[in-house]
This record gives C-alpha cells, sequence and structure tokens, in this order.
C-alpha cells in the first residue's frame, strides 16, 4: 500500500488531504525522520517533537505568501519534508547535501531566512510585520519558538517591542521542557506552573454563569466583584506574563492532536495585534528511546532502527577535546576551590556534566543566554573566584559587547578563563556553528590572550596556565578527538606567547595554530619524502605571539606558511603578518593558509579541510606550488627524489 507521505511534495498536496488521515501522515512523517538520521547524524528528539504542529501550520498559512520564521531552526525537518525537499531528506546534513537547518539559498520561497543561533525569531519576524505595513503587504507572520529560546535576551526584547508596537504577528511558543539539555530558570518554572494550573476561561465562564441567574442580585454584584475577579485572574491567568507585556496569550493546547491544532490555529488567525499560541510538545515523540532520552538523541545517530541503539563507530574508543577539558576541568577544580564553571544550556555539549555532578554549588547553567552567562562570569571574576566559561566559539559572538565591557575592560582584576569548544570546522551543522571568526573578534581587545593546544596533553597544560594567571584568556580547540599521533616528546610547561619547534628543516616553515599542528606536521613529512626538509612550529598562541622566534624563522627561511583552521582576515596568519611589519622583517616571505571569506557548507571535517586544502595534501601541494611559483632552487636532494 503507497505511503501518504510519498505523495507529498509541496504543502498543497497536505492541504488536500481529509483532516483525518492527517495522524497516519504524522506517523510516517516520524518514520521517515528516525530512518534518515538512523544514518545521517542529525537533530532527532526536537523534530519529532514538532511533527504535527509543523503540519497544522502548513495546513492553515500558505507559506509562499505567508512567512514561517523557526528560532535557531534545528526542528526544521518536517518543514523541509513538506516544502519539496522530501525526495533530498536523505542526504540531510551531508556533504553538499540538505543542510539540517533553514536555509535561502535552498529554499528561497520557504525559509525567508538562513538560522542556526537562538532568540532572533521574534525580532525577524516583528521585522516582517512591520514591512507589512509599509509595503502594503497582505501576508500573515508566523514565529516557532522553544521554550529554551523564549528565555533568551533578545526574546524579551522582541517581545517587549512587539507587546507595544501591536503588529499582527502569532508567536507559536513550542514548549517541550527542554533545551538541548533541560530548560532552566524563573521562565521554566513558570511556564511549568502554565501546564499544570486549571484554565482561567473556563472558570471564568462559569462564574459569570452563575452570578448572571441570580434573580436580583446578579449582575450588581458581578459589577461589584469586577476588581476581584481581575486580581483572581492575575493570579490565575495562563500566560499573565505576556498579557502584561501586550501580547494575547492562548493555550496551553496538546501539541500533538491535528484536528485541535488546526481548529485553534484557524480561530487565532483572525485576530488583529501579537498573540503567543502556547503548545505543549513531547520531545522524542514516536520514538521510544528518544523520548525517554530526549538529550542523548537531540544530536542523534548512527543508531539501530530496532532499539535505538547508538552505533559505535571505528572512532569510539578515541577521546575528544571537549572530554579532555571537562576531565581536565574538574581535576584542577578538586585542588582550587575557587574555579567555577558558567555554561549556556550546553553541558553535555561542552564536557562539564562531570563537573557539575561533583562540584554542583561551583556549576551555573544559565540557559540560551551567553550575554549573562559572560556578565555571571564577570560578577565571579571580580569576588575573586575563577569562573571558567565554557561556550563554543560561535555562540561566544552573541556575548561580544561583555567580553569586551564585562571582562576585558576591568583588566587583570577580572580574571575569566574562556573555553572555547569547536573552534575551527565543526562539520556537518554549517556555517551557522562554524567557528571560524574567533581569533579575529577576540584578539584585537587588550588584555585577552589567546591560545589553542595541539593536542590533549597541552589543552590541560593550557587550562591550567589560564586559571593560574590573571586577566581574561581564551582557550580554543576543536570538535574532533585527539590526534591519533600525539608527538612522543615529554608533557612540559611552558610561558606565555612561547611557541615550539617540533621539526627542523631550512627548506622552508610552517608556523601553525591548533588542530593545524598535526596536519602541517604530517604535510612536512610528505614534502620531506621529495627532498625537502621543512621546519614545523606549534605556534601555540595567536596572543601574545612568540615575536623572538617567528623573528628567526623568517630571517632564516626562504618562505614560512602560516595554517589555521579560522578566516584568513584578522586571523593567526594576519598577526604574524601585523608584528613581522611592524617588526620590519620581510612580509614577501609569508604565504597564509586557513579559511577565505565565505561562509562554509556543511560536510565532515575531514571533507571541508580537504576541500580548502587544509589537510595534510593540501598543505604540502601548495607549499611545493608556492616554491615553484617564486623559482626557488629545488634541493639537490629533492630534484634526485623527481
Amino acid at each position: 500500500m503507497p505511503k501518504l507521505v510519498d505523495s507529498i511534495n509541496n504543502p498543497e498536496d497536505l492541504k488536500n488531504m481529509p483532516i483525518e488521515d492527517l495522524p497516519q501522515l504524522a506517523e510516517e512523517i516520524r518514520e521517515l525522520i528516525i530512518d534518515v538520521v538512523s544514518k545521517n547524524p542529525g537533530h532527532l528528539s526536537s523534530n519529532l517533537g514538532v511533527v504535527e504542529l509543523t503540519m497544522a501550520l502548513h495546513y492553515c498559512f500558505d507559506f509562499k505568501t505567508d512567512r514561517l520564521v523557526w528560532d535557531v531552526g534545528h526542528q526544521c525537518y518536517v518543514h523541509k519534508i513538506l516544502t519539496g525537499r522530501r525526495t533530498a531528506f536523505q542526504t540531510l546534513r551531508q556533504y553538499k547535501g540538505l543542510s539540517g537547518f533553514p536555509d535561502k539559498k535552498e529554499s528561497p520561497v520557504y525559509d525567508p531566512f538562513t538560522s542556526g543561533h537562538s532568540g532572533d525569531a521574534i525580532s525577524s519576524a516583528l521585522g516582517l510585520a512591520c514591512a507589512n505595513d509599509i509595503l502594503d503587504m497582505d501576508r500573515k507572520i508566523v514565529a516557532v519558538v522553544g521554550d529554551g529560546a523564549i528565555g533568551a535576551g533578545m526574546s524579551f526584547e522582541a517581545l517587549n517591542h512587539a507587546g507595544g508596537m501591536k503588529k499582527n504577528i502569532l508567536i507559536v511558543l513550542n514548549d517541550n521542557e527542554m533545551a538541548i539539555s533541560p530548560t532552566v530558570g524563573a521562565v521554566s518554572k513558570y511556564l511549568t506552573e502554565i501546564r499544570i494550573l486549571p484554565l482561567y476561561k473556563d472558570l471564568k465562564k462559569e462564574i459569570h454563569h452563575v452570578l448572571n441567574i441570580l434573580p436580583i442580585f446578579g449582575k450588581p454584584v458581578e459589577n461589584i466583584l469586577e476588581q476581584l475577579t481581575e486580581a483572581v485572574k492575575r493570579g490565575m491567568t495562563p500566560g499573565q506574563i505576556f498579557e502584561d507585556l501586550g501580547i494575547k496569550y492562548y493555550g496551553p493546547v496538546d501539541g500533538h492532536n491535528i484536528p485541535l491544532l488546526i481548529n485553534t490555529i484557524n480561530r487565532l488567525k483572525p485576530i488583529k495585534g501579537p498573540i503567543l499560541f502556547h503548545v505543549i510538545t513531547k520531545k522524542g515523540k514516536g520514538f521510544e528511546p528518544a523520548s525517554e532520552n530526549p538529550t542523548q538523541y537531540h544530536g542523534a545517530g548512527p543508531f539501530k532502527l530496532h532499539n535505538g541503539k547508538i552505533v559505535k563507530s571505528s572512532q569510539a574508543k578515541k577521546t575528544s577535546y571537549t572530554k579532555v577539558f571537562g576531565d581536565a576541568l574538574a581535576e584542577i577544580a578538586e585542588k582550587n576551590k575557587k574555579v567555577i564553571a558558567v555554561t549556556a544550556a550546553m553541558p553535555d555539549g561542552t564536557g562539564l556534566t562531570a563537573f557539575r555532578d561533583k562540584f554542583p554549588d561551583r556549576y551555573f547553567d544559565v540557559g540560551i543566554c551567553e550575554q549573562h552567562a559572560v556578565g555571571l562570569a564577570n560578577g565571579l571574576a571580580a569576588s575573586g573566584l575563577r569562573p571558567v566559561a565554557a561556550i563554543y566559539s560561535t555562540f561566544l559572538q552573541r556575548a561580544f559587547d561583555q567580553v569586551f565591557h564585562d571582562v576585558c575592560l576591568q583588566m587583570r582584576e577580572n580574571s575569566v578563563v574562556f573555553a572555547m569548544d569547536r573552534g575551527g570546522l565543526v562539520g556537518n551543522d554549517g556555517p551557522t556553528h562554524h567557528g571560524t571568526f574567533d581569533i579575529a573578534y577576540l584578539r584585537h581587545l587588550p588584555g585577552m590572550k589567546l591560545m589553542a593546544p595541539k593536542d590533549g596533553r597541552e589543552l590541560k597544560l593550557m587550562l591550567k596556565l589560564a586559571v593560574d594567571t590573571e586577566g581574561p584568556s581564551c582557550v580554543r580547540y576543536p570538535r574532533a578527538d585527539i590526534p591519533d599521533e600525539e608527538l612522543d616528546l615529554p608533557s612540559q610547561s611552558f610561558s606565555w606567547g612561547e611557541a615550539e619547534v617540533l621539526r627542523e628543516g631550512n627548506d622552508g616553515a610552517i608556523i601553525a595554530y591548533g588542530a593545524m599542528v598535526y596536519p602541517s606536521f604530517r604535510a612536512a613529512e610528505i614534502l620531506g619524502r621529495d627532498g625537502m626538509e621543512v621546519a614545523v612550529i606549534n605556534a601555540r598562541f595567536a596572543k601574545p605571539l612568540d615575536k623572538e622566534l617567528i623573528l628567526e624563522i623568517v630571517r632564516t627561511h626562504p618562505i614560512v606558511f602560516t595554517v589555521e583552521d579560522h578566516a584568513l582576515a584578522g586571523g593567526f596568519g594576519s598577526a604574524v603578518l601585523e608584528m613581522l611589519s611592524d617588526e620590519g622583517a620581510d612580509v614577501k616571505k609569508i604565504r597564509r593558509l586557513g579559511i577565505p571569506d565565505k561562509f562554509i557548507e556543511q560536510g565532515s571535517r575531514e571533507e571541508l579541510l580537504r576541500d580548502l586544502g587544509l589537510d595534510e595534501g593540501g598543505i604540502s601541494g601548495r607549499f611545493m606550488m608556492e616554491i615553484e611559483k617564486l623559482g626557488i632552487p629545488m634541493p639537490v636532494r629533492a630534484a634526485r627524489h623527481r
């Protein structure tokens, strides 16, 4: 028997289905998502939770002209399936395949914005609503926001503005009690109270009915009790906080009841002004392993379809930089009682679960609020503590002003350590999540120190150095496993701005930063087999640079490469060039390898590095090409090997 989902090529196909067939379609969409994500790692739990909600929105609106804005956007899989991308869904999050987030290039009609970060949907939707009035456009504007994202500062700024502007906008609050991990804070507790609160409107209707059937005193009593009723309302009405902001609140409603959702949305459509529609959903619905452990299946796969068991890859026995960081911080905190851990809704992703379980009183999860996380760390540091803020590179961008104003401006008195995970290319999450701009946006801040380890042992040493030193600092490391071939060198301490020579050679040199050290070392070995003896320097620091060593390397070598997994503009190579220029050195010898001036799409880290010429083959090939281009004589031994 043909599946209903196979007939869905656009939203019109959905609208042509009888409502009674939609629950079956929902189950088939779930099966498709589970099947694809079991092979292609992706966001499973959140998407299983919004199947009926997404279907209802597309059933009630025409998003060819209306606009649907997703906050974050990782829960957009159903939306993609319904909007002409079903057949391409098998390529989800793969190299040159379908993005795991809304993408304007992929669907200019149905994806008004390319997104991947939290808190911006209401602002963008309000802008669209304002444009409706200015341009005299007749379209409905819908924003879908999770209960984790609703607590973000930008969301509340937009709610405040929307309530005052009175523009026509429907804000759908998708409440599943989770961000990536369980939501935290007062907003989360408030929404929990709404879920268990009896519906005030039903109670109000009954009170009015009883009062009005009283023969003499009904109406007068009702008038007399109006103020009391208002007081009761403020205490019992679900969503009163939104009502107080000037936004009409409706809900909560079962987010898995399609007929109820369709009926409610159709009744809300003609209402003027900003509306918040509160929908209760279950993360992981329809797949028991994901519903029982939604955090594990937030970014799941590959896994076995019959039992959900995660399939261990050949890399399973390897240790990630994230794991090394988490274990090292917990170890440091054992000896240093002033060490505090701060995360923005990412305890698992940043490796802080062990710290949280061991030192709950010294652990702070602030929710999806990076600006607040940095401000909180400021206050902790000002009191003499040593906060370590573990935040992804791409998400620290959201708190740039706080890094400047609340941390760096305080100088030595404010010792905040930024443990910046996901520095560089992160893989299949794509351009919204690559951490390729952090060196540029941090190194110009006075007092900030930047470092990146070549391996796990160096990460531990850098973390200890940062915690033991006054002033702000940042340790940058990739979403990757520790290199297999950790160089067989003794683990030794080092001081600020001290690089190390890993390989000697007179035919050229490579100065590599962080995760690019090992690919550069392997590239030098490839060149060595061609007779080229190339020196390799582990820079360790982007700020302060090891001026003395770099100047000596440039003076004594005919060509010098800098290699980084960061944007070339403003990155490590730029820092080296600036320093050499200031010192009057020969900058013509420098060649920079890094990420060009463009956004990088999704793909595995290995695929992307290869594409960008940042793997060992790309580095060695570029080195040889530059040698030939400059007409630098090849060593006799190299010529003999050709």
